[in-house]
């Protein structure tokens, strides 16, 4: 084997890692996605208190279906990225 065949080796994550990353990127969007505040203004609250910053009725409004979107793009995607490994198995 050459040099760069035991380097590609060594850099491999192991696998108990590789397995909760991939925990992870699942349930990170799904918490989010259930964790979003339901009315704006809550959310604004929210806001105010982790990070100090005050937002605008509007803004929160925005911000809520810009994290609602973006949850549920990344959830499609980690399916679609996934439905290839699903259809060998079956």
């Amino acid at each position: 084997m050459s040099a760069c065949c035991h380097a590609a080796r060594a850099r491999k994550t192991p696998t108990w890692l590789r397995s909760l990353r991939e925990v992870l990127v699942w349930v990170f969007p799904g918490a989010v996605f259930v964790l979003v505040p339901k009315c704006p203004v809550c959310l604004a609250a929210h806001v105010t208190l982790w990070t100090g910053l005050g937002l605008s009725l509007s803004a929160a409004a925005w911000l809520r279906w810009v994290l609602l979107l973006a949850c549920a793009a990344s959830l499609v995607f980690l399916i679609a990225k996934r439905l290839p490994r699903l259809r060998q198995t079956f």
